[in-house]
């Protein structure tokens, strides 16, 4: 099933025809291999690993897919497909990406919902692109055509972070939060309080939904003897976690996870701000299995130490997979549920 955007997309395909194209940001279904129809080539580009998983059984020769926050080559494309991001500040971030990619003269075409911001594409695209116009409108979509009318600046990714000094209760770390990354510019409530209860950890342990990667960097500020595995499924993420790492001077492994699914080590700990947050209609499955996998790849007196909204029902899967509810400390917010694995 396509998503309302892609649909509004396919029924434009002949944009493409018989053209080289490149997808960036595309969305949890099949359409850079629909586009084939059409498309003489495709190259798909997502930043979510769930989404890169659910195309990469379709990989051919004239598709090539690939996970991360840009290409791992210099190819050039007739056409540049952008799927704005749900996250504004990623925007001009995607279309530098994009015209890295684009030849002279090359066609973009942004898609998007009305309600996540695309209406103000105009006032957003760089001067390197033409003027966009209106091709399309359905389904609560735009789509919107462009050309690559001038050279655009090099793409450096720390261009692209917000990099500032917090001071924790380990003490003073350096965060470098890239566009689109959740708390890009300051500390969230939901971490602030995991850090001021922040408990000794021991052995191997998982960072989950490891973000810019500031709970990684705070507890090897106090025990640097740890191994941290840190995975999320955002590439921005990603490249932010290992950016704040070598920033602070800190190592841990930095890799893709959808959940729990490619993490391979038993953990003498996991610890995370989970990234579920209320009012999503999969939040209470998404959560239940988190807490089962996590107990599942618990050594024997593991600790799992996590922050939750206090609204979200996590106490019932949890006394179900560890035996009780150990809330450690709360807030009119969140809690912070800290249980050892029998």
């Amino acid at each position: 099933m396509l998503t309302n955007a892609s649909q509004v997309l396919l029924r434009n395909s002949e944009l493409v025809k018989d053209q080289s194209v490149l997808v960036i940001n595309y969305e949890s279904d099949h359409l850079p291999k629909e586009l084939l129809n059409t498309a003489s080539s495709v190259c798909g580009l997502a930043l979510d690993y769930h989404h890169h998983l659910m195309m990469l059984p379709y990989a051919a020769k004239n598709l090539a897919l690939h996970f991360g926050h840009q290409l791992p080559n210099d190819d050039i494309f007739d056409t540049v497909i952008v799927y704005f991001p749900k996250a504004k500040a990623l925007a001009p971030y995607l279309f530098n990406l994009a015209a890295k990619h684009l030849k002279a003269q090359g066609q973009l075409i942004v898609v998007g919902e009305n309600k996540g911001g695309i209406k103000s594409l105009p006032k957003q695209l760089p001067n390197y692109f033409d003027k966009p116009f209106k091709a399309d409108n359905a389904r609560h979509c735009v789509v919107f055509l462009s050309e690559l009318n001038a050279e655009a600046p090099k793409l450096t990714l720390t261009d692209w972070q917000s990099k500032y000094q917090l001071d924790t209760p380990q003490g003073q770390i350096t965060i470098c939060n890239l566009v689109g990354v959740f708390s890009e510019k300051k500390l969230d409530e939901g971490t602030q309080l995991l850090l001021e209860n922040l408990p000794k950890m021991r052995g191997k342990v998982l960072d989950f939904g490891c973000g810019a990667g500031v709970i990684a960097a705070a507890l090897l500020k106090v025990q640097p003897e740890l191994k941290i595995d840190c995975v999320d499924i955002n590439a921005m993420a990603l490249a932010s976690c290992e950016l704040t790492l070598a920033a602070n001077g800190f190592s841990a492994k930095v890799f893709a996870s959808d959940g729990l699914a490619q993490t391979n080590n038993r953990y003498d700990g996991i610890i995370s701000n989970p990234p579920f947050h209320d009012g999503l209609a999969s939040t209470t499955n998404i959560a239940t299995t988190f807490v089962k996998d996590s107990a599942k790849n618990l050594q024997s007196g593991g600790l799992f130490h996590i922050v939750a909204n206090r609204h979200l029902p996590y106490s019932d899967t949890i006394a179900e997979y560890f035996g009780s509810v150990n809330v450690a400390a709360e807030n009119n917010k969140y809690k912070i549920y800290s249980n050892t694995k029998a």
